[in-house]
């Protein structure tokens, strides 16, 4: 992945990882990037990234390299992720990948994890959330969240699009390349263009 020529020096980035075990080593190296570009990244894990192993790597992996490039250790529980509100420790929430799960229930107002609850505290600051669609259902059963969001205040893509239309219709994917330049739009309060891709 190419460094992009601008800095983000000085801002504080709440990252967010839910459980699309698939698209997780895909991840690893925007967080460098963006590090690289000088942000602090405040991790955030899902219980699913906590506690689950597939064949993709088990989460004590998982949790081990989050640690060793943002060096913190993710926040993991609700209650840990509740002063992302109150203390308004990020300048933007980033969810990476954001599976349908955590799509269907942001949109629907559920708090149920530590990656909603996370988002759900820094929206109330009305400062912009940066979301890393990954899901088998976008234009399924989650075509209507997706829609919801979309519409959304504080709210941004990043460009996504049908990574394997011929045998899943209905999946969409973000290009994990672009969270940097979504980040930097959404930082200004614009979204990046053109949010549909093609794969």
């Amino acid at each position: 992945m190419e460094v992009l020529a601008v800095s983000l020096r000085g801002t504080k980035i709440g990252f967010a990882l839910t459980g699309s075990f698939c698209t997780l080593l895909n991840i690893l190296p925007v967080i460098r990037v963006l590090i690289e570009l000088g942000a602090d990244l405040y991790p955030v894990i899902s219980g699913s990234v906590d506690k689950t192993d597939t064949k993709h790597g088990e989460a004590q992996y998982w949790k081990k390299q989050i640690k060793e490039l943002t060096g913190k250790d993710p926040v993991s529980s609700i209650v840990e992720a509740e002063p992302f509100g109150p203390q308004k420790l990020v300048d933007i929430m980033v969810v990476a990948p954001c599976t349908g799960n955590t799509l269907a229930k942001l949109a629907v107002g559920v708090t149920d994890t530590p990656v909603l609850m996370a988002v759900k505290a820094h929206l109330r600051n009305q400062r912009p959330v940066v979301l890393t669609i990954s899901t088998n259902d976008g234009l399924g059963m989650n075509a209507k969240n997706l829609g919801l969001l979309l519409n959304s205040k504080n709210i941004y893509m990043v460009p996504f699009g049908q990574d394997n239309h011929r045998e899943k219709p209905n999946s969409l994917v973000s290009n994990f390349d672009l969270i940097p330049d979504t980040v930097l739009n959404a930082l200004k309060g614009k979204q990046i263009q053109p949010i549909l891709i093609v794969y």
